[in-house]
């Protein structure tokens, strides 16, 4: 038996090694969807339901295991959850049939409910004095690991066959798993509140997540204008209220809703938003750009082999905001790094519109985004820390998760519908379509770091009249 001291020097490690495995996971899909297109026979707008099922699944799941992590058992939630993408990978490395293959992928969308699970275990086991640190340095992670996992794809599905990069998720996930049964503390946490499951709000905000993000990815399909459209629409947002209202009601909510009314947990929410709309729509645009031919005139023409690469910055960014916010964690205050790290996303993604002519130009951008994001990912989660009991930790955290996916699937809807109104005769997107794909993503960056500038500047202002008042007083 390995002695305590030992456990919780290596627990960070060993959550971060979770994280990054599920994070690698989550980014199989996106430059595989061509080849998966014509390896089982689907078209491919069918063969964009490997991510949208994926996306479906992880949204619903999120929050359920992040309000299970705020329970005793959460050792036990995070195996399970390990074990269950292990299966979906390996259901999708063997399908015979694009059906069986979806419903691997559908497993694996538990990937996305990994973060609060790890970020509540380190909140409970870590030292108080590594516990910002490790809360940041684990939101960092599932950016690293999509710019890892996007490299491990091409080479993959190059060399081997898309069906590698599936089987070496299985590898990797096996690895995760016995590092966590090793190192992970075992048996019940008794600080942990008892409390009943909320069935209810667990329903209702699945139902109205499942149905807001099916609009959202099917709409251009559909139409939006289009009866189903808009029923679906409406139904979500009839749902979701009606979520709402229970939640302030229960004794034992999923997630606590009037926490979320909080300055720093509002800021926190509105920028995963925001943010995981216009990072979506600029990272899937730059996946087309990458690999197509230089005839469209705009293409870069790289194979699958090295067109995961033009990723590799982001994670190299990543890596590097995690030490700086490290550092700096101390003497600047989360707010401030977080806007710093908006307004890098902000200029970089702008950047990426005006100036992409050369792969160098897309890998520099990329890495300023990297940092950017790493930046913004690590101040997130510990506003939220600073503020909610430790008992509330993996609920809140992971309704800031559900809101980076649901503004990423917008992100990925708007670039979607951009690019379908705009083909070209051999089926691909026109330059026109990128160029307006990518000033959407610029724009949605700077949309939220304006947003935030003005929420900050106004709050220090009335901070300051307060000040004023009470000194008045006195």
């Amino acid at each position: 038996m390995v002695s305590k001291a030992p456990e919780r020097s290596r627990l960070l490690h060993v959550l971060s090694y979770a994280t990054l495995t599920s994070a690698i996971v989550s980014s199989l899909g996106m430059l595989l969807v061509p080849t998966v297109s014509i390896e089982m026979h689907v078209s491919v707008s069918t063969a964009q339901w490997m991510l949208t099922v994926n996306l479906l699944v992880g949204a619903v799941a999120t929050p359920i295991m992040g309000r299970l992590s705020d329970g005793p058992y959460k050792k036990r939630l995070l195996l399970s959850s390990l074990l269950i993408i292990l299966v979906g990978s390996v259901v999708a490395a063997v399908a015979p049939n694009f059906t069986i293959f979806l419903v691997g992928r559908a497993l694996q969308g538990l990937a996305y409910g990994i973060v609060p699970v790890s970020i509540a275990l380190a909140r409970r086991y870590l030292p108080e004095t590594m516990v910002q640190y490790g809360i940041s340095s684990l939101s960092i992670v599932v950016s690293t690991g999509l710019g890892l996992g996007y490299p491990l794809t091409g080479i993959l599905g190059d060399v081997f066959g898309f069906r590698s990069a599936f089987i070496f998720a299985a590898i990797f996930l096996v690895t995760a798993v016995i590092a966590v049964w090793r190192i992970v503390p075992s048996g019940p946490d008794t600080q942990a509140r008892a409390s009943s499951f909320d069935f209810p709000g667990a329903i209702l905000l699945g139902c109205g997540l499942m149905a807001l993000l099916v609009v959202v990815s099917e709409g251009s399909n559909w139409g939006w204008s289009s009866p189903l459209t808009i029923g679906l629409f409406l139904s979500a947002s009839i749902v979701l209220g009606t979520w709402v209202v229970v939640e302030l009601r229960a004794t034992g909510p999923l997630v606590n809703v009037r926490v979320l009314r909080n300055g720093d947990i509002l800021l926190a929410n509105v920028t995963a938003a925001g943010l995981g709309a216009a990072m979506y729509v600029t990272l899937s645009i730059i996946s087309l750009v990458a690999q197509a031919p230089k005839s469209t005139g705009y293409g870069i023409a790289l194979p699958l082999f090295w067109a995961g690469f033009v990723m590799l910055p982001l994670s190299v960014g990543s890596l590097g905001a995690n030490r700086l916010v490290r550092k700096l964690a101390g003497r600047v205050r989360m707010t401030v790094l977080l806007l710093f790290g908006i307004s890098l996303v902000t200029t970089s993604t702008t950047l990426l519109w005006l100036a992409r002519r050369h792969l160098w130009e897309i890998m520099v951008w990329m890495l300023l985004i990297g940092v950017g994001i790493g930046m913004t990912y690590a101040a997130m989660p510990a506003l939220i820390a600073k503020v909610v009991a430790a008992q509330e930790l993996g609920s809140a955290v992971s309704f800031n998760q559900v809101l980076r996916t649901v503004g990423g699937a917008f992100g990925s809807a708007v670039s979607g519908a951009v690019l379908a109104t705009h083909v070209s005769s051999d089926s691909r997107p026109t330059a026109s379509a990128i160029n307006v794909s990518l000033a959407l993503g610029a724009g949605g960056s700077t949309a939220v770091f304006l947003s935030l500038s003005m929420f900050l500047l106004n709050r220090r202002q009335s901070a300051s009249a307060t000040s004023s008042t009470s000194t008045t007083t006195l």
